[in-house]
């Protein structure tokens, strides 16, 4: 019997479509290849059209495409891997995964337990595809081995991504998947998206040095608030409508 093809994936990326993010699709994709991934997942806030451009435009650099979004549910931030439509967000958790899943995509909680990054806290985290045990933009490794230790107790798989804001950050922690009974040449997203699902998955990666963790937080806190401003100021009629009524 062959060997599984290995492919290495960075399953939590953010693109200038992020209120965090800064680079358009087209650098992401370039960087990723450049580095020797097999492909990347595009998950932005609560947005998926630039992921699905990426999926799009994978082949073209070699990788394989997988869209993705970064959904924000009751309790907390989930990745969405593999789904082609957003989740609507601020659902309970259960029900959020429960629709990833309905999609043919696998539900993964990033970078959980920490309240300032909208992680989803131990006591809420019921059925899901999976926990990201190694995120890159950590100032200790102590959020990791909790996590680490959390999906182990849970029997859960562990994914490892590098939650990259920035093209020059893609890769530094990724997740090499093995998908049984295929050919390398011939993985195809959904094959990703099943074998993560079924834990065949291993960890790898740095985090990011701590100064440069520290400018992300600060800078990132300061594009969230203009970023939330700015939809709800394109929001407003429908607000005001809402709270009109139709009459």
């Amino acid at each position: 019997m062959s060997e599984p093809a290995a492919l290495r994936i960075d399953p939590h990326v953010h693109s200038a479509a992020s209120y965090d993010g800064h680079d358009p699709v087209e650098l992401l994709l370039e960087q990723a290849s450049e580095i020797g991934l097999d492909g990347i997942v595009v998950t932005d806030h609560d947005e998926i059209e630039a992921s699905l451009r990426a999926a799009a435009l994978a082949p073209d650099y070699g990788l394989v495409g997988i869209p993705g979004v970064e959904v924000s549910t009751a309790a907390g931030h989930l990745l969405a891997i593999g789904v082609e439509e957003r989740p609507p967000p601020g659902r309970p958790f259960d029900e959020t995964v429960a629709t990833v899943r309905d999609a043919g995509g696998a539900a993964v909680v990033p970078h959980p337990f920490q309240r300032t990054r909208h992680g989803v806290r131990r006591r809420h985290i019921g059925d899901c595809d999976g926990i990201e045990v190694y995120n890159a933009w950590l100032f200790t490794g102590y959020r990791n081995r909790r996590a680490r230790r959390f999906a182990a107790a849970r029997g859960l798989p562990g994914v490892a991504a590098s939650d990259a804001h920035h093209a020059r950050y893609i890769g530094r922690a990724f997740t090499e998947v093995a998908v049984p009974g295929a050919r390398r040449g011939a993985v195809d997203g959904d094959d990703v998206v099943a074998a993560l699902a079924d834990g065949n998955g291993s960890v790898h990666g740095r985090r990011q040095p701590i100064p440069r963790s520290a400018q992300h937080y600060l800078s990132g806190a300061g594009r969230k608030g203009a970023w939330t401003a700015a939809r709800v100021g394109r929001r407003a009629p429908e607000l005001v409508q809402g709270l009109l009524g139709d009459g």
